[in-house]
């Protein structure tokens, strides 16, 4: 029987006959198709009409009738088509092109190593074929060099190099969608390998901190302390401005598009870490004459936020060697679990981390705001007053 757009929608994986030739063709990972089998020059070939959600059966019916029509008449579609594939843009134009229309919609800076890896692992392979030539058999030489020695740059590659046949098939430069599933079938298995990052101990940060207390105020130190007081991330801690600040209220207002999750964050700020801003605060006022609401509260000469180097200096200049940024976040959490009482859904919004349960995310409102300022004083209290000892 005639296949119905009810069965082209709901037709399970595998080859399903509409009538004189034609295909739905259905892959397991339940992308649809359009395939013509027709005989040409004494051969059975198929040819694919494209991708079934772009085209629906009544347009799929025409195209077969008039490809049909056309090979009656002389017409060797095979040659055409690798006419048109020797006028193709090569792999690395339509990457680039790829990028260049993706990236504003980015959340943040740190996709730029998208075109850097295509660059290092992807264009001396493939970048000069025509992107009509991309197959899976390209794609595995690209891969098998990185599959085990870099992983998770190799997963990234994979994921990226199928975004960039994607977007090669809407935009009518690739005839049929191009499944890069089998690829991995092709190279050996990976072993995971978990790599946290250096955390310091919770029991040896008082004395850490008491430390960061003994030394002249810098740059790098001041934001080292808020920080460690207030358990956010660095880049967080590093890009914040005078206008996020309540300090009458002790409170930090985090906006969602300088968050990691996007999702505006609240950070209620112990004593210690109101009195380091207040100095910070007043030490602006002195050399600038002024604290502009958007005005860094950290920034190098030029007026830029700055980097993470220059916490990470600090630790490296102390010859700290178990510890990153980063990891304070971890230490954090140690001491949480370890020497207080405190719930694991509050410490977790405390560090802001998203909920991975989306029905429980949906029905937990509550920020803990209250419970996690009694959180963040009592940890305020564990640094400063086990570093005065």
């Amino acid at each position: 029987m005639p296949l119905t757009t009810l069965k082209v929608r709901h037709a399970g994986p595998g080859r399903h006959a509409d009538m004189h030739g034609l295909y739905l063709l259905v892959r397991d990972s339940g992308t649809r198709s359009w395939v013509l089998r027709i005989q040409h020059a004494g051969t059975r070939r198929d040819f694919g009409l494209g991708a079934a959600h772009d085209v629906p059966l009544s347009d799929a019916r025409i195209l077969a009738a008039n490809l049909r029509q056309a090979v009656r008449s002389g017409a060797d579609p095979s040659a055409e088509r690798r006419a048109g594939r020797k006028s193709a843009p090569n792999f690395e134009r339509v990457t680039r092109e790829c990028y260049d229309a993706m990236k504003g919609g980015w959340k943040d800076q740190r996709h730029a190593s998208w075109i850097s890896s295509f660059e290092r692992h992807v264009f001396p392979t493939i970048g000069a074929k025509p992107v009509t030539a991309v197959d899976s058999v390209a794609v595995l030489a690209v891969l098998e060099p990185i599959w085990l020695t870099v992983p998770d740059t190799a997963k990234r590659v994979l994921q990226r190099i199928g975004t960039v046949m994607d977007y090669a098939h809407i935009k009518g430069l690739v005839p049929e969608e191009v499944s890069l599933r089998s690829v991995t079938r092709g190279l050996p298995r990976q072993t995971r390998q978990v790599t946290h990052r250096a955390a310091m101990p919770y029991a040896d940060a008082p004395a850490f901190m008491k430390m960061l207390l003994g030394l002249p105020s810098t740059l790098g130190r001041d934001a080292l302390k808020l920080t460690m007081l207030t358990a956010v991330r660095s880049n967080e801690m590093r890009c914040a401005t005078w206008g996020e600040f309540d300090l009458e209220k002790a409170v930090w207002s985090i906006p969602a598009s300088r968050m990691k999750m996007k999702e505006a964050h609240v950070v209620p700020l112990a004593p210690a870490a109101v009195s380091i801003l207040k100095t910070l605060r007043a030490r602006h006022f002195e050399l600038r004459g002024e604290v502009g609401q958007g005005s860094l509260l950290f920034s190098s000469y030029r007026a830029k936020a700055i980097s993470d180097m220059t916490m990470l200096k600090v630790l490296r200049d102390l010859k700290i060697d178990n510890a990153t940024v980063h990891g304070f976040r971890s230490t954090f959490a140690d001491w949480a679990a370890e020497s207080t009482n405190v719930p694991k859904e509050v410490v977790e919004k405390a560090l802001a981390h998203q909920i991975p349960n989306a029905v429980e995310a949906a029905y937990r409102r509550t920020d803990f705001f209250d419970k996690r300022r009694d959180l963040m004083n009592a940890w305020a209290r564990f640094l400063i007053a086990e570093s005065a000892k």
